[in-house]
């Protein structure tokens, strides 16, 4: 039998759509100039926040708190961030996060000694508080703005711009804390919010890249929860291995500097030089798959990510035990950015494809849940048991626990999540 003129057109459509980029889509170009200008005022604060906390306790312990209190709202407010995003329409929710945001940030304007501490860590709070609806809300949107067959590289390109944004933003904050304080800070960093959340606010209410998916103002389905998207192999697989790999994760944010200071003999500056290199291997990699993810199988790209990353970690550990120099972890360090991308952006897109509208919320706020805890565990892990074992222990641990996360891919996700390949 022969297809119909409208059947033909809508496989060559199909078939555009598979070899385009979600650059293609214009709203998701301004979406993806917000997160590039909100994730660089991000970083401003992320480096200026725990030095300002070291000034004012004089304590790594101060420094410590402050990060696991970033850790709180993720694993508390999970089921109501979700609910939240369920129910509400994601561009407005990303709008009130960010205004938001940008207005609790106003307080530090008066920190100015050890006794405006608490003020510094409530802001924190407020900040991670507001983060976990608007992460949620940001990957529940993004396939009604793109369609399942970008989402792979919308994925890739949202995620590019942590790394743009550290590139841009980690100079900067130390630049602006140095010479403007930290209210220089305060005032780049409200900016960049308000100007991201006007260019969201400027997304359309109704998609209009296929006129087949639904509106992003309006779920199609509703409900679940958190603990739903937790039970459910669909989705639940899937936070399991992000869970797995934030420990690890936790462990190397404690381990590093030890790692380069205590086990290679470098410096600060040797600190410095190989935490920004991974930046390179991501950004080559998040620009590929901004380009080719819409051809690419979204479970053989999470396995291979998945995979990669664990032998990659694996060989820096215990190269340690063969040579010292500093050009061979330079070369490790800016390839490993690579398949974290893979399989950062893979699992995103997994738990995309595997949740209906109406839904996405309860599971992206499941996924900060499981992200929170497992980082919380690895650093608590680490800041209690380096002295006691020592760092190249644990960073065999760490390498191993990337390792369990990577058979646990290969094992369970193929037949939990068996609509992610495509």
């Amino acid at each position: 039998m022969n297809a119909g003129p409208s059947t033909a057109t809508g496989q060559a459509t199909d078939h555009r759509l598979r070899g385009e980029s979600a650059m293609a889509v214009p709203a998701f170009r301004r979406l993806w100039i917000a997160g590039i200008v909100s994730d660089a005022g991000d970083w401003l604060m992320f480096i200026a926040l725990p030095l300002v906390v070291l000034q004012l306790t004089g304590s790594a312990f101060g420094t410590s708190i402050a990060f696991l209190l970033e850790l709180a709202p993720p694993v508390l407010l999970a089921p109501l961030a979700g609910r939240l995003v369920d129910r509400l329409p994601g561009r407005v929710v990303m709008v009130a996060a960010m205004l938001a945001q940008a207005g609790c940030l106003l307080p530090l304007l008066a920190v100015h000694d050890h006794s405006d501490l608490p003020v510094v860590f409530g802001v924190i709070v407020a900040q991670a508080t507001f983060a976990t609806v608007f992460e949620p809300a940001k990957n529940a949107v993004l396939p009604t703005l793109v369609g399942p067959e970008r989402i792979v590289s919308a994925n890739a390109l949202v995620g590019l711009n942590n790394d743009l944004g550290r590139i841009i933003g980690g100079p900067l904050g130390g630049v602006l804390l140095a010479f403007g304080g930290l209210g220089g800070v305060v005032v780049a960093d409200i900016a960049t919010y308000l100007v991201a959340a006007a260019l969201v606010a400027s997304l359309p209410r109704h998609r209009a890249a296929h006129g087949r998916e639904p509106s992003m103002e309006v779920p199609v389905r509703r409900g679940g929860g958190v603990l739903r998207a937790l039970r459910d192999p669909a989705t639940g697989v899937p936070i399991a291995i992000v869970a797995l790999a934030a420990v690890a994760q936790g462990l190397f944010l404690v381990l590093f500097v030890f790692f380069v200071t205590d086990v290679l003999g470098g410096d600060e500056a040797s600190v410095g030089v190989l935490r920004g290199v991974q930046a390179v291997g991501a950004i080559a990699a998040g620009a590929a798959l901004g380009v080719l993810g819409a051809r690419l199988d979204v479970l053989r790209l999470t396995l291979v990510g998945a995979v990669s990353f664990a032998a990659i970690t694996a060989v820096t550990w215990n190269s340690s035990f063969l040579t010292h120099a500093m050009p061979l972890y330079l070369v490790l360090f800016g390839v490993i950015g690579a398949p974290a991308v893979l399989m950062g952006a893979g699992l995103t897109s997994v738990l995309q494809q595997s949740s209906p509208d109406g839904q996405r919320g309860s599971v992206f706020a499941a996924l900060g849940l499981g992200q929170a805890v497992g980082q919380a565990v690895g650093i608590l892990a680490g800041g209690l048991l380096q002295e006691i074992v020592g760092t190249l222990p644990l960073m065999e641990v760490q390498a191993g626990a990337y390792a369990a996360a990577a058979i646990l891919a290969l094992v369970l996700l193929p037949r939990a999540a068996p609509g992610a390949a495509r």
